[in-house]
């Protein structure tokens, strides 16, 4: 039976997964949840963390299903260890491109305690590009409830803390955009059918 490992976004806990967790297995995948910390470790040393977490998993092949900041742990993490997951990768409201959120929280006066070593090579930008070979399936959320609608003004498309620009990657396999929040995707039942497709068929279902 394939594995598929979640990662969860910052200042998440990892059991806000746990509803997306379970719709997936339904789908007929193990799952298991990656925990890491969000604000006292660079998303690069997070990765070294997930290497040796994926290492002790005997279930292959290994998809990965990371919400936000947990986007970017997995695009270090296959910088570095490019062959170690021979699965699928989905993002769910990952800032690919950095976000302008975090750069507005970094000029308040809590800012860099608030976001911590995320912002490395992580939530600013000058995450390592992707040249990875498996497929990547982005989800980008479009609900404007978050924290962000009281920073950006930008009518924009936004997911209330990531805008759906930003989410988006060079060398994606494919890109769906879903009427969610931010923290939302992780409990929107579209959410999970688009994963267990892409999962299952390397592409999302989008509606002609």
């Amino acid at each position: 039976m394939a594995t598929v490992v979640f990662i969860h976004g910052l200042w998440m806990p990892g059991f806000d997964m746990a509803l997306l967790r379970r719709r997936v297995h339904r789908c007929g995948y193990k799952v298991q949840q990656f925990h890491y910390s969000t604000v006292r470790k660079t998303p690069y040393e997070a990765a070294i963390e997930l290497h040796d977490f994926l290492h002790k998993i005997e279930e292959k092949p290994i998809h990965i299903v990371a919400h936000s900041l947990g986007g970017l742990v997995a695009r270090h993490l296959l910088h570095q260890y490019p062959n170690q997951v021979d699965g699928k990768i989905i993002t769910l409201g990952t800032p690919h491109q950095g976000s302008q959120i975090a750069e507005l929280f970094m000029q308040t006066r809590f800012g860099s305690v608030l976001l911590g070593k995320s912002i490395e090579q992580g939530l600013l930008g000058h995450a390592p590009s992707w040249q990875a070979n498996q497929k990547l399936g982005i989800i980008a959320g479009e609900g404007r409830m978050g924290v962000g609608r009281f920073f950006k003004h930008s009518k924009e498309p936004f997911d209330g803390t990531v805008a759906v620009s930003e989410t988006k990657l060079e060398g994606m396999s494919d890109h769906i955009t879903i009427n969610s929040s931010h923290s939302g995707l992780l409990f929107n039942k579209t959410v999970a059918k688009q994963v267990c497709n892409f999962l299952e068929h390397g592409h999302f279902q989008h509606n002609k």
